[in-house]
């Protein structure tokens, strides 16, 4: 499902105009996406809980040329699926 989709999706099942739900899609990932860069967890009960996770300092290796390179401590993402979600799977 792509961003488009779930803008048709949301306007099929709330009845509003495609403009509107993608208004609030647009608003709810940037909610989601300002929470995790202050730090803090976001919650959806029954959805799951995106964490921001800390990346250690690690050494890797360049694919093209076989060097040995060291990779910077860093920041992602993490989701973890809520008990509801995955019983509907």
């Amino acid at each position: 499902m792509t961003k488009g989709d779930l803008v048709e999706s949301v306007a099929g099942k709330i009845g509003m105009s495609k403009t509107e739900a993608e208004a609030a899609v647009n608003a709810t990932l940037a909610a989601i996406g300002g929470s995790l860069q202050n730090g803090e967890d976001v919650r959806l009960v029954g959805f799951g809980t995106f964490t921001v996770r800390n990346r250690k300092a690690r050494t890797g290796r360049n694919p093209r040329t076989g060097e040995v390179i060291q990779i910077q401590a860093s920041k992602t993402v993490g989701f973890k699926a809520g008990k509801a979600l995955k019983e509907s799977l």
